[in-house]
This record gives C-alpha cells, sequence and structure tokens, in this order.
C-alpha cells in the first residue's frame, strides 16, 4: 500500500511545507529537532489536524484534498495511531483493552487474527492483569496490539518510547522490529533518537524548520555527513545489512558478512542466511592509514575515505565506504590531523564494538 502526502499550514511564525510519499510496507522515521513539524505531520494523517492546504491519499482513497474539500474524519481513515503514553483504560482487563480496538474497528479482524496479534507481542501471560500492574513496556506492547486490532492500513508512531527508561526501551523494541518485519503494514514512526531511528527504520525522512531537508534509506541517512549537518545532530556511525555466514563454535564466535567485508560478533543463535541488521557507532570506529597488525579488534576493515567534516571543537566526522557499505568515524582533530586524513585516501577501521539488535524469541 502506497501512502502520498502534502501538507501547507501555518502556525504563527512556523510553517509546515512536506511532500512525500511512502511506497511499501515498514517502518519510515520523520526524523529532525523538537519543532520542526514531526507531530504535526501524523496528526494530519490521522485527522486530527486539518491543514490550510494539503491531499493525503492512503492506498487508493484520498482521506485529504482541502481543493475539493474533502476530509474524512478520523475514525474513518483506518488509520492506527499510538501515542507517547499508552492511554490504556485503567478499569479494563488487558483483554478487554485490546478488544476495545477491534470491537470499534470497521473491519473487524477474526479471533485467528486476534491471537496471532497476540502472539506476536507476547501477550499472553497478560491478558487477566490490569494496567496499574504493568511496566511502561508491557504498557507500550498492549497499546500497539490495541492499534493493530483496529485493522489499520497504516500505523503512526509519534515518539512511543519517549516516556521509558533504557530498561522499559529495550523491553519494547524486539517488539517494534517483529511488527516491521512481519505486519506488512506501512508505519510512520516520529523519534529525534538516532538510535532508535538507526534500530527500526528503513527509510529516513529528515526535517529541519518544517520542510524536508533530505529522505533515503536508513543505511544512507545516518552516514551522511551533509544531511544531519543541517539538522545539528552528528553522524550515527553506522547501519549495515548483514546475513549470518558462519559459526565459530570452537572459538564462540559468528561471521556476519555484508557488502564490504565481514564482521566477527560473538557467537549468535542463528542459522546460517539469517539477516541481521547491526549497528556501530561512530565512536566505536577507530582509523590508521596501515593496516594494523597484533590488535585485539576481531574487525578491521579497508575502507576509503570520502569526506572529513569538523564536528564541535575537539572532534572530526569522517565518512568511509567499505563496499557499499558507509560508515563513520568520530576522531580527535589531533588525531585527524597527525594521520593527515583527506578524501580518497585509503584507511583501515577497527569497529572496537559491533552492537547486532536482538529480535523477540
Amino acid at each position: 500500500m502506497s501512502i502520498s502526502v502534502a501538507l501547507r499550514h501555518d502556525f504563527g511564525n512556523f510553517k509546515l511545507d512536506v511532500d512525500f510519499a511512502i511506497g511499501k510496507p515498514g517502518i519510515t522515521a520523520l526524523f529532525g529537532p523538537s519543532g520542526a513539524g514531526k507531530s504535526s505531520i501524523v496528526n494530519a494523517i490521522a485527522g486530527l489536524l486539518k491543514p490550510r492546504e494539503g491531499r493525503i491519499v492512503i492506498g487508493s482513497e484520498v482521506v485529504l484534498d482541502t481543493a475539493r474539500r474533502i476530509f474524512v474524519p478520523p475514525r474513518q481513515r483506518r488509520v492506527g495511531y499510538l501515542f507517547q503514553d499508552a492511554r490504556l483504560f485503567p478499569h479494563m482487563s488487558v483483554e478487554t483493552n485490546l478488544r476495545f480496538g477491534w470491537r470499534r474497528a470497521s473491519t473487524r479482524a477474526s479471533e485467528e487474527e486476534f491471537a496471532h496479534v497476540v502472539s506476536l507481542l507476547g501477550l499472553e501471560p497478560l491478558l487477566a492483569r490490569r494496567p496499574a500492574k504493568l511496566s511502561g513496556g508491557e504498557k507500550g506492547r498492549i497499546a500497539l496490539g490495541r492499534a493493530l486490532l483496529s485493522s489499520p492500513r497504516m500505523l503512526l508512531l509519534d515518539e512511543p518510547l519517549s516516556a521509558l527508561d533504557a530498561a522499559r526501551k529495550n523491553e519494547i523494541l524486539p517488539y517494534l522490529e517483529r511488527l516491521r518485519d512481519e505486519a506488512k503494514l506501512p508505519m510512520l514512526y516520529v523519534s529525534h533518537s538516532l538510535d532508535e531511528v538507526a534500530r527500526l527504520a528503513d527509510t529516513v525522512i529528515v526535517l529541519k524548520d518544517g520542510r524536508i531537508a533530505a529522505q533515503g534509506s536508513v543505511f544512507d541517512m545516518l552516514t551522511d555527513l551533509d544531511v544531519l549537518a543541517q539538522t545539528g545532530t552528528p553522524s550515527y556511525g553506522a547501519v549495515i545489512d548483514t546475513r549470518v555466514t558462519a559459526h565459530r563454535k570452537d572459538e564462540g564466535l559468528s561471521v556476519l558478512g555484508f557488502d564490504g567485508g565481514e564482521l566477527i560478533v560473538p557467537s549468535l543463535d542463528k542459522p546460517l542466511g539469517t539477516r541481521l541488521r547491526v549497528r556501530i557507532r561512530a565512536e566505536d570506529v577507530m582509523l590508521a592509514t596501515e593496516e594494523p597488525r597484533m590488535i585485539s579488534a576481531n574487525n578491521v576493515l579497508s575502507c576509503k575515505i570520502g569526506a572529513v567534516r569538523v564536528n564541535g571543537p575537539a572532534h572530526a566526522d569522517v565518512q568511509l565506504s567499505c563496499g557499499k557499505a558507509m560508515f563513520v568515524a568520530r576522531i580527535t582533530h589531533a588525531s585527524c590531523d597527525r594521520l593527515a586524513l583527506a578524501p580518497g585516501m585509503q584507511a583501515f577501521a577497527i569497529a572496537k564494538s559491533v552492537l547486532v539488535d536482538p529480535q523477540a524469541d
């Protein structure tokens, strides 16, 4: 299902002017600083904001066209909305909360689909409990389940993890990954967290001052020194699509192949061929102009320098290409000068840490 959005609206001195399309299932992240217009966009798609001018098409249905005076009410748009807080009914059990969205859906899911959503989000042990006895992560999963059971054509997630601490975020993130991979729904995910975007998103739309600064694959956007500099955000490091190619059981290691080489990580309980997304933060990449030998790091990759950009008073970001994969290393000015790093040079990237995101079992 495709989604197209064109909006123009004035909020006093702030002007929102965006035009974009989502062409396939998966997570598209709306990323940018606070006040960039992210929540206004999802509110307009949900029908909670009627813009001065705009057109929104979900699938084949026009739900907003100000020129033709079309405005489909929120309840009729079949759009699931997950807010920053779970908004569960405290007097209802988990199952009753879930069935609230299910009963109100214009196209009601079957009991088999209800059971699938419960299983997908790991909610079976919670069905008889009340919200007061749940953790923040559990409440988030239930709110997500309720949104899914409204039989939506797409999901809007407005900073759904912002109210959670690190432990609760880590509890719900694997379920969002599973939803991305299994639900086959287009999802628009609002966030200003680089870690969340790097872990979840397929596509990133970068917003600045109510306009789209850039958009593209998460693998490209979070390593583009020019793009994120526009929002005052440092580049992430690397987001890489890999596959399990070998297990070295006697060494307690697994090998992940990608276009550009291999990454060695602690042993994974995954079959050969399993596709995994890995992340490497810019601070965890060291650089050398000669191939290092006799070092403890397992991951040394031959790369080519694409760009060097000053990042604050003490650091520089160095963009690297390794095959089709892109990396960024954040090093000190002193190190950059000492190594005389420049675009076009060959270099060796030493990854001190590789993050392999776990998925919910």
